[in-house]
C-alpha cells in the first residue's frame, strides 16, 4: 500500500482548490468566527467569510442544535435539525468538507429541516481532533484529514441512521449527500446498501489505494446500491473532467443503480461551488445544483 506522503499527494488536489481567497470584503476575523459548539460559527481555516452571500436559515419551527450518538464505545457528536414536534421523518445524512460541521454544515442541515428532513451531520473527523481550529490547510491534511479512516467515516454514518432511526426519523427513506471530501464519501456509502439515494457535490472520484482509503468511487462504482447524482464543476482543478468520464464509463457498466445515477457538470463553476461563506460559490450553479439534489431525492423516495 502507498505510503502516508503517497496519500498527502493524493490529496493536495482537494487542497488547491479549497485554499480561501484574498477577498476580505465583509470578511470575518478568525478570533469572532471560531466557536466552541459544534455547528456553530465558521471554521478557522475557511477565513474570510463572505458575509454578503452566506446564507443563514433560522431554526425557527425546527429542533436543531448538536446532538451525541455512541459508536464502538465513541460518542460522536454531530449537529441535527428537523421539524419540531414531528415523527417519521425523512432522514439526510449531511457530510462535511474538509474542514468539518461548522456553521455551513450546520445550515445545510437547517435547510433541508425546512424541506421536512431529519439531517444529521456527523463530525467524521472527531477521533482525530477538531479541524475548526485549524488556520492552515496544509497542516489540517496532515494532522487530521490523513489520518481517517474510510471504515470509522462508514460506521459512525451507520451509527446516524441508528440515531435517526430512535429519535423521529424513517430510515426506509434515507439519503445522504456531502461536499468536497464528503462528496467522495457519499458515492463510497451509496455501495453500503444504506440509503436510496446519495447527491455528490465534487467529490474526488480516483486515487491511490491505501491500508485507510482502500477503494474509491471509481472502484465501487459499479456495485452501488442507490443511485448518485453527481454535482461537479467544469473549472475545478483539482477534479479533471477525464475523471468524470472515468467515472460515467465504470457506472455503465455496473449495477442498475450505478446505470441509474447521472452527472451534471457546470462549466462556470470551479469547486466548492455551493460554499456560499467562500470567494468559490457561484450561485447559479449552487441554485440550480440546490433544485437538482432536492428533486433527485424526492424522485427516488427520499421524501
Amino acid at each position: 500500500m502507498p505510503q502516508l506522503d503517497d496519500r498527502r499527494s493524493d490529496l493536495q488536489s482537494d487542497f488547491d482548490s479549497l485554499r480561501p481567497g484574498d477577498s476580505t470584503e465583509q470578511g470575518a476575523t478568525r478570533r469572532t468566527a471560531l466557536k466552541a459548539a459544534i455547528g456553530v460559527g465558521y471554521a478557522a481555516a475557511v477565513m474570510p467569510v463572505m458575509a454578503q452571500t452566506a446564507i443563514s436559515t433560522p431554526a425557527d419551527g425546527l429542533k436543531a442544535g448538536p446532538i451525541k450518538y455512541t459508536v464502538n464505545g465513541f460518542e460522536v457528536p454531530a449537529y441535527a435539525a428537523a421539524p419540531a414536534n414531528k415523527t417519521g421523518l425523512p432522514v439526510i445524512l449531511v457530510v462535511q468538507e474538509i474542514f468539518g460541521v461548522h456553521e455551513y454544515i450546520a445550515d445545510t442541515c437547517r435547510r433541508f429541516a425546512k424541506l421536512g428532513y431529519l439531517a444529521i451531520a456527523p463530525e467524521l473527523y472527531a477521533r482525530q481532533g477538531d479541524p475548526r481550529g485549524y488556520t492552515d490547510i496544509p497542516k489540517l491534511q496532515a494532522d487530521i484529514v490523513s489520518k481517517v479512516p474510510d471504515a470509522q467515516v462508514l460506521a459512525d454514518l451507520d451509527g446516524a441512521l441508528q440515531y435517526a432511526a430512535a429519535n423521529g426519523g424513517d430510515t426506509s427513506k434515507a439519503g445522504i449527500t456531502g461536499f468536497c471530501w464528503g462528496g467522495r464519501i457519499t458515492w463510497l456509502y451509496a455501495a453500503t446498501g444504506k440509503v436510496k439515494a446519495g447527491v455528490a457535490w465534487y467529490g474526488r472520484l480516483v486515487g491511490q489505494a491505501s491500508d485507510l482509503n482502500p477503494k474509491h468511487p471509481v472502484d465501487i462504482a459499479a456495485n452501488l446500491q442507490a443511485p448518485v447524482l453527481g454535482l461537479y464543476g467544469g473549472k475545478d482543478q483539482g477534479i479533471p473532467l477525464d475523471t468524470v468520464d472515468k467515472m460515467k464509463s465504470a457506472l455503465a457498466n455496473g449495477s442498475p443503480a450505478a446505470k441509474a445515477s447521472s452527472f451534471v457538470v457546470y462549466p462556470e463553476a470551479g469547486h466548492a461551488f455551493h460554499a456560499d461563506y467562500r470567494p468559490s460559490y457561484v450561485k447559479s450553479a449552487a441554485d440550480d445544483g440546490w433544485q437538482r439534489a432536492t428533486a433527485w431525492f424526492k424522485a427516488n423516495g427520499v421524501a
